[in-house]
């Protein structure tokens, strides 16, 4: 309910339960993808593309040299946003259409801005593609690779890695405010 935004991407109705027991709820339902497509806005940006990163680094078997290479830019820019040579890099890197997994990481580095993509909803919502929409469409195309008889199991580590974020980032935001 805190991000209006992430209706867009998703079928499943708001709640009042905590993020985190939605989030488990939604991998425990009718369509679990969408427990995905939910870490992707409940993590702030920057955390939420290195989720990403980390999710598809599983996935190197099963993705192409590119995006391996791809997945190398992601994780040199989530070390140093601020640098101008990472920057420049992201910057080339999604300005290529978004067609595969790490591509879409790229462009959701591209479109980073500070802060939480919750605190952000109202920025969020006027951008034609939120940072958190293409973690998700990546983490997703990602998983599309995965042999179906092993896809929950690692939808599930996926969600469990990024639920494990968002509570390392609550209590960092806690700590923060003492």
């Amino acid at each position: 309910m805190a991000c209006p935004a992430v209706a867009r991407d998703m079928v499943a109705l708001p709640t009042e339960q905590p993020s985190i027991e939605f989030c488990r709820a939604l991998l425990a339902g009718r369509v679990p993808e969408e427990a995905i497509t939910f870490c992707a806005y409940l993590l702030p940006e920057r955390a939420a593309v290195w989720w990403a990163h980390e999710c598809l680094s599983h996935l190197t078997i099963l993705l192409d040299r590119r995006d391996q290479e791809l997945l190398a830019v992601v994780r040199n820019w989530v070390g140093e946003p601020d640098s101008p040579y990472h920057r420049a890099e992201v910057s080339q890197a999604a300005a290529m259409p978004p067609t595969t997994p790490a591509a879409w990481i790229a462009l959701a580095a591209k479109r980073h801005g500070n802060g939480s993509a919750m605190d952000a909803s109202a920025v969020t919502a006027l951008l034609p593609l939120p940072a958190a929409h293409a973690v998700s469409a990546g983490v997703l195309a990602g998983l599309a690779r995965v042999a179906l008889e092993d896809r929950f199991s690692v939808l599930s580590a996926f969600v469990e890695m990024g639920i494990q974020m968002a509570e390392i980032e609550a209590l960092r935001q806690s700590a923060d405010a003492s």
